[in-house]
């Protein structure tokens, strides 16, 4: 094995010594982990070009004080149980390595150490009704695997560079067919990027067209990735409400709003609350920016599961003057690892937008874009989303008809009608985090929606993913929530 020791022939400390100071060090610092094992001692003599003798001291040095152990017929490794004052010293000298404040960030840096960024895991619970997340075992996995193995078999040209950092052609243009039959967008391939993600273009955008100290309009309450991405960029956020009809676009033409740069919406299925924002409002919305000069975000996460309704156009597809850039994403429709996603640019963003993904990170994996074209272009993708809207419309309703059930005129239930979780607003005295917590005791994980105001947040609110959970367990877990939150009304 290869191992970095620096030890200086020329020092006064004894070869032997500066051997063990340095193998000492490594397993303070988790260089070298509990149970790791350790050259022998004619390898390591040999790499270091010193004599056998020197190595065999140290060793003796190290294992007479309790930080090795040899195990007859296998070798020599690192204690799993180490000496008292090693464990003592330990987490301040392995947190010294890892953190060192007098390191200056950048604005960018800065804007990222809030120690709440990002969601806390969600407690292990038998049942979760966490959001964002596909029925995973209904993905056609076997299907996929071919697929991929279609291309490994094809050649090279899988594992090499590509000079478009744009994306694999035919996968654009399969994706322009695709969106111009579904949702209505009108481009052609050359308008498309492939990105790691919906949250990576959230990122490009922010990058390419905000300063630090833009005005950056969102919905309230609103994706908090979308926010963390402008407020990494230094953007100041404008909040603007929303109701059963999605975001109410008459806040924006009064006399106190800023001077907007961007606007960022969900109009198909409005995060968190499941609104819809209306035809009018749309039309009402696209006049305000072509008239306004602003350049709006349209977020169509999950525009592919409605339920009951007719779909409405992409606000991109109604778009007469170049003011809408779409995003959107295979995550939710297939599975979260799938790290590939879309933007639809205007056609004088495109070659800026390619630049900069270029020094992102020069492309996404080719072997998985070779694998989606096929995906598409041989109908899979549209049958296993008439699949899936079958199959997430029945557990909808399930979770629907159990609310009402156990909880009757308590509860109030938002954006019912799309997408593959629901809003709630529970009438309760309990906090939020109480009602978390409760549930986290009874098996059950909600996501309290709290987190996605940018200002006060009226409380009672949770989100409620069903995409995942069978009807029994949707039922179950209702039940219990139920059981735990209405306890004290």
């Amino acid at each position: 094995m290869d191992f970095v020791i620096s030890i200086d022939p020329k020092a006064a400390l004894p070869l032997h010594r500066q051997v063990y100071e340095e193998l000492r060090q490594a397993i303070l610092s988790r260089r070298l982990i509990p149970g790791a094992k350790l050259p022998s001692t004619r390898a390591l003599a040999q790499l270091l070009g010193v004599s056998r003798a020197t190595v065999t001291q140290s060793y003796e040095l190290l294992l007479s004080e309790g930080y090795l152990e040899t195990i007859v017929g296998s070798g020599t490794f690192v204690c799993r149980q180490l000496p008292d004052e090693l464990l003592n010293t330990t987490p301040i000298q392995a947190k010294s390595q890892l953190v060192n404040s007098s390191i200056p960030l950048s604005a960018y840096g800065e804007s990222l150490s809030d120690r709440a960024f990002l969601r806390l895991p969600e407690a292990d619970v038998e049942i979760s009704f966490s959001y964002g997340r596909p029925a995973f075992d209904k993905f056609p996995i076997d299907l996929w695997r071919q697929l991929l193995s279609r291309h490994c078999r094809s050649g090279r040209n899988v594992l090499d560079y590509t000079y478009n950092s744009m994306g694999y052609q035919p996968l654009r243009e399969a994706i322009a067919c695709y969106l111009s039959r579904a949702r209505a967008v009108k481009c052609d391939s050359d308008q498309i990027i492939i990105v790691g993600g919906s949250q990576q273009g959230l990122d490009l955008i922010t990058r390419i067209l905000i300063d630090r100290g833009d005005w950056v309009a969102v919905e309230e309450p609103g994706y908090l990735g979308a926010r963390r991405a402008f407020l990494a960029q230094g953007a100041s956020l404008f909040p603007i409400s929303v109701d059963q009809s999605g975001l109410i676009v008459s806040s924006l033409t009064t006399d106190v709003i800023p001077n907007i740069k961007l606007i960022y919406v969900t109009p198909s299925h409005q995060f968190p609350t499941g609104a819809t924002l209306s035809l009018p409002r749309r039309l009402e919305l696209l006049a305000w920016a072509q008239k306004s000069g602003v350049m709006i975000i349209e977020d169509d996460y999950d525009s592919e599961y409605r339920y009951g309704e007719r779909p409405i156009p992409a606000l991109q597809g109604l778009d007469q003057a170049n003011s809408v850039i779409y995003a959107g994403t295979f995550s939710k429709v297939l599975f979260p690892a799938l790290r590939l996603g879309y933007l639809v640019l205007p056609q004088n963003l495109v070659h800026i937008f390619a630049r900069a993904k270029w020094l992102a990170d020069r492309q996404c994996s080719l072997l998985e874009q070779y694998a989606l074209t096929d995906f598409i272009t041989e109908g899979h993708l549209e049958r296993h989303i008439r699949r899936m809207r079958s199959l997430y419309d029945g557990r909808r309703q399930t979770l629907v008809q159990s609310l009402f059930s156990y909880f009757g005129d308590k509860i109030e239930i938002l954006g019912e009608n799309a997408g593959m979780h629901l809003m709630v607003k529970i009438n309760t005295k309990l906090s939020d985090d109480e009602i978390v917590q409760r549930a986290a005791l009874a098996g059950v994980g909600i996501g309290a929606a709290y987190p996605q105001y940018l200002k006060h947040s009226p409380g009672g609110e949770f989100i409620l993913g069903y995409a995942e959970l069978n009807e029994p367990k949707i039922q179950e877990g209702v039940r219990r929530l139920a059981q735990v939150i209405l306890i004290q009304n």
